[in-house]
């Protein structure tokens, strides 16, 4: 894993950098939907609002802190999302439909 530390790049008051996420009325999930520096997760949270939910089309946001979020390699996703060897019954195509019952 490695992390990402840009909490300082591109801001002359040195604030860190913060990472939004929205859901909106529709969704069920959070969705990036940019970043912004902030002094404090407050503030963040503030100018998360004024910033990406003007037209009312967010119903929850999360903050968090850039140099908080750890990502995996994309170069060891090989790796990483390998689905584990003798673990079959984990997908569907495993089970056959049985005769005589009806709705599966």
């Amino acid at each position: 894993m490695t992390m990402s530390n840009t909490s300082n790049n591109g801001s002359s008051a040195g604030w860190p950098l913060w990472e939004v996420f929205v859901r909106s009325s529709r969704g069920l999930s959070h969705v990036h939907a940019g970043s912004l520096h902030a002094p404090d997760a407050e503030m963040a949270v503030r100018n998360a609002r004024d910033l990406y939910t003007r037209r009312n089309e967010g119903v929850s946001l999360w903050v968090v802190r850039s140099e908080d979020i750890l990502t995996s390699d994309p170069d060891a996703k090989d790796a990483m999302f390998e689905s584990p060897k003798g673990k079959d019954y984990r997908h569907a195509t495993y089970y056959t439909k049985s005769e005589g019952v009806k709705h599966l």
